[in-house]
């Protein structure tokens, strides 16, 4: 999947699930079905996790072009490029790292690398990344985001870490064009299928919610 396509779907949804913890195929599997009845198909497996490459792509092959299915914490050139061999749709980390950014614009998939400062933000933007990661969203806050996105308004931003509805609404309300929902979401790969489907409601209509509001503001 090329950039321009992953991209797309992530700012349509305005939400990334994010699987970290006991996740391998046979956990994978059942979760993702969930949340696509729900109405999320993007999904971000965690190399810190169990076997992430196995559950991504076991997603891939049942799903298919049903899902955007893409690797996270991906801290260094070696792992960026098994990631790409292993067919991921896009590549996510917590950090801002020039030699992963270049190993996914070379494969031509999207990437959006992990940025706390306007510093971070720039350099990245420099480079050519359509979306960089605000993280850790939740514990800097609202306001934080705010105050980074008042002159880098030109700048497309995701919002991770600390997400659940209620933040969700204030960032996607503050601009940002999606949010990566993981634990609150799906918690560690213990949690059972019928809670992740509430949750998945809950979230999903707060995004909605607030991309009402943005609406709204701009008539």
């Amino acid at each position: 999947m090329d950039a321009q396509t992953a991209y797309q779907a992530i700012e349509k949804i305005g939400l990334m699930a994010g699987m970290r913890g006991a996740f391998p195929p046979e956990v994978a599997l059942p979760v993702v079905e969930v949340l696509l009845e729900e109405g999320i198909n993007v999904f971000e497996f965690m190399m810190n996790s169990d076997k992430p490459l196995p559950a991504m792509q076991a997603v891939k092959q049942r799903f298919g072009d049903d899902v955007v299915a893409g690797m996270g914490t991906v801290l260094g050139e070696a792992t960026a490029r098994r990631v790409v061999d292993a067919g991921a749709d896009f590549i996510v980390a917590p950090s801002f790292s020039p030699i992963v950014v270049q190993v996914a614009k070379e494969a031509g998939i999207l990437v959006a690398p992990g940025v706390m400062t306007p510093t971070e933000a720039v350099d990245a933007w420099s480079m050519g990344v359509r979306l960089l990661k605000l993280f850790p969203a939740g514990p800097l806050g609202i306001e934080y985001f705010k105050a980074v996105r008042g002159p880098l308004d030109h700048i497309s931003f995701m919002c991770n870490g600390g997400i659940n509805p209620d933040t969700v609404r204030q960032f996607i309300s503050a601009g940002a064009v999606a949010c990566g929902a993981g634990s609150w979401l799906v918690g560690d790969g213990t949690r059972s299928l019928d809670s992740i489907r509430n949750r998945a409601k809950q979230i999903t209509l707060a995004v909605e919610e607030a991309r009402e509001g943005r609406r709204v503001l701009q008539v």
